[in-house]
Parts: structure tokens; sequence; C-alpha cells
């Protein structure tokens, strides 16, 4: 029998769309559930080279589910890095600068609120810690982090990947693609399919272990497979995309240096995001699995630590066992391992 999946409540959605500060068609999808939320919106930010729909895996109950139900607004980023948007050679740079604070700004125009909340996994954590850090969206409040925010600690072999492979990718291809596993066009995407199939052999599904190959160190590295259920683990293979070689290219920079850094030079962002107390009130609550193998949970420790150094006791983190970094969100088991703790630390005053 085929498993059955439903939503936590009737739910309505709307395709909001916004101009980025350098003119870059971006969206934002709002879902509401059928009660009118009591709390306020939180804006939802996905990571590389995936997009918005990453929260709403084919599980008994996600993550959107589960904030609709707690009573909030639910707007979900669709940023220059989501497979739905158009193709283009993005930095964490113009993300922080020219998309999330147009996101936060039209989320403020559209609920009539001054104030917003916010929940962000890996590169859209990333990108919307510089642009927190710089004051660019002084309107959000509080900020769950998963994964990794200001400083970048990563699996030696991911470090050796990113600083030696990656090099000789430089001027042959614009993107890497997971999707590769299933369809490879250039002679450059067969040979690193056919060195991910060689070196993979962890799952029958090629993008799962191309997402492995493309973003971290392990078999998988993004997830437990026994955290999945099979429709979620099928289902990934529509959800992995391109992912700019710009993007590498400046994480190989973060990763060097141990922390975030900008590489475009805009006049928006500082050239290190750790060198100055943030610009920023907002309450912070780090999450990370112990088990990712993509950033390690060390990541998000050090930033935790970096924030409380300036303000004592005001922030928070959570090092949950038994996962690693996606599966925080689209694992089986993570409405009732994860959600609550996201939850209570958006209610905290």
């Amino acid at each position: 029998m085929p498993e059955v999946f439903h939503r936590a409540s009737v739910q309505t959605e709307q395709i909001v769309p916004f101009e980025a500060g350098d003119g870059f068609a971006c969206n934002l999808i709002h879902v509401q559930g059928s009660d009118p939320p009591v709390k306020g919106p939180v804006l939802v930010i996905h990571g590389a080279g995936v997009r918005a729909n990453l929260f709403r895996a084919p599980v008994e109950r996600t993550v959107v589910d589960h904030l609709l139900d707690a009573g909030y607004d639910v707007w979900l980023e669709n940023w220059r890095s989501s497979i739905d948007l158009k193709p283009n050679t993005w930095t964490l740079d113009k993300a922080a600068a020219y998309d999330h604070p147009r996101a936060v700004k039209k989320i403020v125009e559209e609920t009539g609120w001054d104030k917003i909340k916010a929940v962000i996994h890996c590169q859209g954590s990333t990108s919307f810690m510089m642009s927190a850090v710089a004051g660019l969206v002084p309107q959000v409040t509080t900020i769950v982090s998963n994964a990794v925010s200001l400083h970048t600690v990563v699996p030696e072999f991911s470090r050796l990947k990113i600083t030696r492979l990656l090099p000789l990718l430089h001027g042959q291809v614009e993107y890497l693609n997971p999707q590769w596993g299933l369809h490879a066009p250039t002679v450059i995407s067969k040979m690193v399919a056919g060195m991910i199939a060689l070196a993979h052999h962890e799952c029958n599904n090629p993008v799962c272990k191309g997402v492995s190959f493309t973003y971290g160190a392990g078999f998988p590295a993004l997830w437990s497979h026994e955290n999945l259920n099979d429709a979620t683990h099928e289902w990934i293979k529509q959800e992995f995309g391109q992912c700019p070689i710009t993007f590498f290219e400046q994480m190989a920079s973060c990763i060097e240096a141990g922390h975030l850094v900008a590489v475009d030079g805009l006049a928006e962002l500082p050239s290190d995001f750790v060198a100055r107390e943030p610009a920023t009130t907002a309450r912070f609550s780090f999450i990370a699995g112990v088990n990712n193998r993509c950033f390690l949970a060390e990541s998000q420790q050090r930033t935790f630590d970096f924030f409380d150094s300036w303000r004592k006791g005001y922030h928070s983190l959570h090092m949950i066992p038994d996962y690693g970094h996606l599966d925080i969100f689209i694992g089986k088991n993570a409405a009732k391992d994860v959600f609550p703790l996201i939850s209570a630390e958006l209610d905290k005053a």
C-alpha cells in the first residue's frame, strides 16, 4: 500500500514576486492555514541549489504545517540560489545585500507587521546572517539558524575537495549539479558523474549521491538514510539542481578563513563578519545536527560563542543528536524531534 501523507491544516498559497536590490527577480511563497495567524510573519529561507519547496517534503507533518498550527504567517523565500529562478552566478554577498533585505521589506509591506521572525538554513543562513550582522534587516527580531551561520567548519575531506578539485574545474564549468547523476549533458559533467558513481555506493539514488559529493563528506553527507522515509528519498531527485562555481569559490575562501568573508566588495557589507560587534539586536537560536557532514556542528558552536561574547545569555544553542544537515527539516520524525524546538525559540520574547 502506498504511503499517504496529509497536511496538518487546510492551506492556501500565493506567489508574491519581489525585485532584489540589483533588479534580480525573486519571489516569496505566502502560505496560510485555515485559521488566521496570531503570531505574525515568519520568513523561512532555503539553502544553495534548492528552492523554497525544500521545506515541504512528503512527510506526515512538515515544518510549514507546524509553523502554521503554531499561529505563524509563513513566508518561504525563493532567493537567487533557487532552482525555480533564472540560473545565475550568485554569491552570498549578492543575496545578503540585495535579496534578503528586500524580502523582509516586502513581507512588512504586505502584512503591516513592522517586526518579523526568521528560520534560516545552510547558505540561506549564511547569507541572511551577513544581512543581519551588517544591520540590513532590522525588522527581524528572532532568528533560528540551522547548520551553519558565521563560522564555516567542514570535514577535512570537504576542505580537500574545495581547495584541490575546485581549481581544476575553474573555467571548465559554470555550475555543479547533482542532477548530472540522471543526465550529464557535457563531457565534464559525465566525468563528474562517473567519479561520483565510483565513489558512492550507499544507495541507488544518483541525485542523493550527487548531493553528498557536491556538498559534503559522507555516505550520505546531508542526512542519514534511516531518518528519511522512502518517499522523501525519492523526492530528493527533483529538489536539487545547479549551483554556481562562484559560490564554491567564495566558500573556499570562507573555509580557509574559518568564517564568512565578503568577495564582491559591496559597500553594504563588511569584508570580515566577525571582526566587530554585530549590528543587530535580534535574538539568535543556533541549531546543529551532531551528525552533520556538510558543516560540522562546531560551526554553530563557534558562532554561538561569538554572539554570546557580545551579549551574554541572550542567545541559545541546541545540538540535536542523531540528526545531520537537512534531515533536521525533512526527517520522518523531525516533527517530533525538532520542530517543537524551533517554534519554542520563535515564541520566546
